[in-house]
């Protein structure tokens, strides 16, 4: 397939969508989870840094920051833009990038939390899960392709491959 298309990109605590044959594309996911919800024609892709809303203020009022709140932001974006089909979703991120600080606190192993946390909203909105490249101690940078629903997954040392 031509991967020469336009690509949307997504900053962190950021959501978008693309609709074919666009692509949607996020990086810096340490920790953080790039969560990618799709359907035959279009893809919402939501970059998440903190697995839970509860640890936000009242002044920070970006749903898409928080794994609680981001997933059903992204089933709804898909919603509002006329698709209705089957959703399905692929999961990157939640690096250990700081593996000595787990040790000492587990709370503050954040890219476990934040992978779990996901897991946890995909369920409740009933949209399983295609793949799931997560943990280990490297950043990534993820590329969904709606035209193919295959997503690329660019690590500094493993290269890119595609799930």
């Amino acid at each position: 397939m031509n991967r020469r298309t336009l690509t949307v990109n997504v900053g962190m605590a950021g959501v978008a969508y693309c609709l074919r044959p666009q692509s949607i594309r996020t990086s810096g996911l340490g920790s953080c989870v790039g969560v990618v919800v799709y359907t035959a024609h279009v893809a919402a892709l939501a970059h998440v840094m903190l697995p839970d809303s509860a640890m936000s203020s009242v002044l920070d009022v970006n749903p898409a920051k928080y794994a609680d709140t981001a997933v059903p932001l992204l089933a709804e974006t898909i919603h509002q833009r006329g698709y209705h089909g089957r959703k399905r979703a692929k999961i990157a991120g939640g690096a250990h990038m700081f593996p000595q600080l787990a040790t000492v606190d587990p709370l503050l192993d954040i890219g476990t939390r934040n992978v779990a946390a996901v897991r946890r909203a995909l369920r409740d909105e009933n949209i399983p899960i295609m793949a799931e490249i997560t943990g280990g101690h490297a950043g990534r940078t993820i590329e969904f392709f709606p035209a193919d629903q295959s997503l690329s997954v660019r690590t500094i040392h493993g290269g890119t491959r595609f799930y």
